[in-house]
């Protein structure tokens, strides 16, 4: 008699799918609350919710960017398909944004940029983690498909352009409290505002290298090629 066959549940692959579809559901309940909750202060409160977005939302924020960074080791451990630099880049971008940037300023913290930070964001997210979520169990909707390969064109430059802009109203406070600014030995020092502005013109390089690698991508998802006239 030849080797048992493991039931379907405990072959590896299906063990990695479940596992991507829980870690992809998880994501998409943690940024689909995000976004309700903001449109749901919104609709109370006008725009004084969005001076105080971060105190109601940042926690929630601060853990699904957290939980994030396991998409580094899917990718590097094969689990998901994907190219590790690109998705570094845009995890990087928003890791320093939010807690480099924001979570150690308490007055960036109440500017309005958050805030449309933070709608780009969880609507990019809330789109890729649907469409990722139904990939990993087979289920495929052509619309969806095209939204979450072509949403992102006009909202990753804009999300660009809000990181920074929050980049540029936290130097200030960088400057006058001193955060992260360091003496180092033998008369040197680091003067975090310079770090800052080093990663303001890296962020705009490092979003062209990410939207062409985005664009390719979408071109090999959506099979787009030129049509072909037909013959009179």
């Amino acid at each position: 008699m030849g080797p048992l066959a493991l039931p379907a549940w405990l072959q590896p692959r299906y063990r990695k799918n479940a596992y991507l579809f829980i870690y992809y559901l998880i994501q998409f309940c943690g940024h689909s609350w995000i976004f309700t909750n903001m449109t749901v202060r919104f609709f109370s409160f006008g725009k004084d919710s969005m001076v105080d977005t971060f105190y109601a939302i940042g926690l929630v924020m601060r853990l699904c960017q957290s939980v994030s960074l396991l998409e580094l080791l899917h990718i590097y451990v094969g689990i998901e398909s994907n190219h590790l630099l690109p998705r570094f880049l845009q995890l990087t971008e928003r890791i320093i944004i939010l807690f480099v940037v924001i979570t150690s300023q308490e007055e960036v913290q109440e500017k309005y940029v958050v805030c449309v930070l933070f709608i780009f964001w969880n609507l990019l997210d809330m789109i890729r983690y649907t469409y990722s979520m139904l990939s990993v169990i087979g289920i495929s909707y052509a619309v969806l498909t095209w939204l979450s390969q072509t949403l992102w064109m006009p909202i990753y430059p804009l999300c660009v352009l809000a990181e920074a802009f929050a980049i540029y109203q936290s130097l200030p406070y960088f400057e006058s409290f001193g955060t992260y600014s360091t003496k180092l030995p033998f008369d040197l020092s680091i003067y975090f505002p310079y770090v800052l502005k080093i990663y303001l013109m890296m962020l705009f390089i490092g979003m062209y290298f990410t939207y062409s690698h985005l664009y390719s991508e979408r071109r090999d998802i959506l099979g787009i090629f030129p049509i072909k006239k037909k013959k009179m």
